[in-house]
Formats: structure tokens, C-alpha cells, sequence
């Protein structure tokens, strides 16, 4: 799998996750210690995180980190 593919498939997963909660991307990004740009760029697949990030959005979202790694809910 390709990076680009592996980033569009995560930013898919943490906006689907997102919205669930009923959060928009201003307070997810307060929520991780990040801007909302940044959560926009990672939903749209083209941003590229620490991994502390991406667990702080999976323990902000309540995401398994398993999860995140198998690009699944």
C-alpha cells in the first residue's frame, strides 16, 4: 500500500470517528493539542502526524489504536 493510500484511509477513519461524536474539526484540534488545519489536512489525507498525535486523536475519538493500524472500525 502506498503512503498516499495509507494516509487517505486513516484521515477516512478519524473523520468518520469525528463526526460520529457529533465533534467538528476545531474542537477535535483543541481536544489533541493541534490546529484545525492540521485535523483537516489528515481527513483529506495529506498530512503525515506523530505517532503521539495520531494516538492522541484515537484516545480523543475513543479509537482503538488497533484500529488505526488496521483501517477499520
Amino acid at each position: 500500500m502506498e503512503k498516499e493510500e495509507v494516509l487517505l484511509k486513516l484521515g477516512h477513519i478519524i473523520k468518520y470517528a469525528r463526526d460520529k461524536k457529533g465533534l467538528t474539526q476545531e474542537k477535535l484540534a483543541e481536544m489533541v493539542g493541534v490546529t484545525q488545519t492540521t485535523i483537516a489536512s489528515l481527513e483529506c489525507g495529506t498530512a503525515n502526524l506523530r505517532f503521539m498525535n495520531y494516538y492522541n486523536i484515537g484516545k480523543a475519538l475513543d479509537i482503538d489504536m488497533g484500529v488505526l493500524n488496521n483501517f477499520q472500525l
